[in-house]
Formats: structure tokens, C-alpha cells, sequence
């Protein structure tokens, strides 16, 4: 069996030394941010189909379960969810990009597929997207920090050492088979609004984007998810205008300003606590707030 034998390929482009980006919703995709990106970034570049990965190895159906569509004969079929891959050429770099849902199952064979794929094509690096929620104001530039475990991408690109200990998902266990693979890899990761959990972040995708491009060398486009951000922004600042205590917790959050928070780790953001003790609280009281509100929206 070789490393990428649950590989379809769909295509057989020649790439030179391509960089691959890629996604996985789920727990690493808070406010669909990761995902966003990515697909921003298959329209915008106009990226054509090059393999998948066949799920049935790596999906717990029960929890990630496949769809039913009807054709306009009426007639019935499954959608599987699998992790999909593109290709593309940019003014920069030869890309792939990988988007699909965070496996269930044999995240070690997964990986392995994701390495075959990149080594076969003698990729550059490998960069993955991510998204967390914490404290952060939606009217705030969006936080992204950039890790890597080389010192050379560290000093590059201006990332960061990851010095995080405790459960994980697959984003990490893919960069340590790229470290296994002596394969360059690099993580960035966004701060989304945890007051606005269930809020799609446009605004979030857009900052992966352009963090992106800086470090693959090539435009992108900041352009594309224009509209959607303008109606992020209405829609949250709808909610907290309905809203007292909210409106008072996001004041808060600017008084303290950007000094007051700084992403440490991809899973947590540091607060200062002694200029409030009591925000975390909080925060999380709100954000129960919040989702009811949604939920109220929807009905």
C-alpha cells in the first residue's frame, strides 16, 4: 500500500514546487472562517479539480453524515462528505488547495494521504488556515498569528513557535507528519468574535486570505468577500444594538484596546484579567445570550 492509495485523482497537472493550503471544518474552522477562505480562493482562482479523498476510510457518517439531492428529474442522490482537492497557477506560485471535513477516524492514515499528495508534487510547504473564537471586538482589525516549528519559516515569514500542550486536532497532526517528512509547514490561525459564534466570518476569511498571500508571494483576492464583510459587520452590530448588556461587554472589550489581548496559541487567546476580572465570565454568559437571539432570528 503506498502513502496515498485512498487518493482519486481527478487530474495530472505539471505544478512547480506548489505551495498547499488547506482546511478542515469542524473544531479548527470557528465561524466557518477556514473554510471560507478557501473557497474564496478556489473561485478566485479559477482552480480546477485534482483529486479527493475517498472518505469511507476516515468518517464516522453518524457524525458527519452525507446528503440526499434531488436532480430537476426528481431523482435522488448521495453527497458524500469528502475532503476535496484543487490545483492552480497565480502570479506567485503554483498552488494546491484542500478543503473538507476534519476526519473522524485513522487521522495518521489520513495524513499520509495529504503528504503523498504534496511529496508526489515536490511541494514547497504545506499552510494550513484555522479559526478560534475568543474575546476580540468585531469592529477590531481580525488577530491572525502564524506558527511554524522551523526557525527558518519562523524568521521568513515573521511566525511564531507554537508552545501549546493539550488535546488537538488533525491541523496538528498533519504539520508533525510534515516535520516527519522534512516537509516546510507553517499554521495560521484567526481570532473570530466569540459573541458572534454562529455568525459565518467573512471578515476572518478575508485577514487568512491576505496573511496567505504574504507568505505564498502572491496577490490574492482581498476584493472577493467585500460585500459579505460590509453585512457582517450590519448584522452583528444589529444584534448588539438590541441588546444592553452586549453593547456594554463590546465597549468594554475597546476600552481595553489591542494591548490587552494577544493570540499566544492557536487554541486560547491571553487576556490581561486584572483590568477586568470579571470578562471572561462574561463573555461566556453572552454568548449563550447570543445564540438565543440567533435562534429567535431564525424562527
Amino acid at each position: 500500500m503506498t502513502a496515498s492509495d485512498h487518493v482519486r485523482w481527478l487530474s495530472e497537472p505539471r505544478l512547480h514546487n506548489p505551495t498547499v493550503i488547506a482546511a478542515f471544518s469542524g473544531w479548527n474552522d470557528a465561524a466557518d472562517a477556514a473554510s471560507t477562505a478557501i473557497r474564496t480562493l478556489v473561485d478566485a482562482w479559477h482552480a480546477e479539480p485534482l483529486a479527493e479523498i475517498d472518505p469511507e476510510e476516515f468518517t464516522d457518517f453518524a457524525t458527519i453524515r452525507p446528503s440526499v439531492r434531488l436532480d430537476s428529474n426528481a431523482s435522488r442522490s448521495i453527497v458524500w462528505p469528502k475532503v476535496s482537492m484543487w490545483h492552480a497557477s497565480t502570479p506567485g506560485a503554483d498552488v494546491i488547495l484542500i478543503l473538507g471535513p476534519e476526519p473522524s477516524l485513522k487521522w495518521r492514515l489520513f495524513t499520509e494521504q495529504i503528504i503523498g499528495v504534496a511529496a508526489r508534487f515536490e511541494a514547497s510547504m504545506v499552510l494550513t488556515l484555522g479559526a478560534l473564537l475568543a474575546d476580540v471586538s468585531h469592529r477590531s482589525d481580525v488577530q491572525v498569528m502564524g506558527t511554524a516549528n522551523d526557525d527558518s519559516m519562523i524568521e521568513r515569514f515573521d511566525l511564531q513557535r507554537s508552545r501549546y500542550e493539550g488535546p488537538t486536532g488533525i491541523i496538528s497532526v498533519l504539520h508533525d507528519a510534515c516535520n516527519h517528512s522534512s516537509i516546510p509547514s507553517a499554521s495560521l490561525w484567526a481570532a473570530c468574535p466569540a459573541i458572534a459564534s454562529q455568525i459565518p466570518s467573512p471578515k476572518a476569511a478575508s485577514a487568512l486570505i491576505a496573511r496567505a498571500g504574504e507568505i505564498i508571494g502572491t496577490p490574492v483576492p482581498l476584493g472577493a468577500l467585500h460585500n459579505q464583510v460590509v453585512a457582517y459587520d450590519n448584522k452583528v452590530e444589529e444584534m448588539i444594538d438590541e441588546d444592553e448588556d452586549l453593547r456594554e461587554y463590546v465597549e468594554r472589550l475597546e476600552a481595553l484596546g489591542d494591548d490587552a489581548f494577544g493570540i499566544d496559541e492557536p487554541h486560547q487567546l491571553q487576556f490581561d484579567f486584572d483590568a477586568d476580572d470579571d470578562l471572561e465570565e462574561e463573555s461566556h454568559a453572552l454568548v449563550d445570550e447570543v445564540e438565543q437571539f440567533l435562534r429567535d432570528q431564525d424562527n
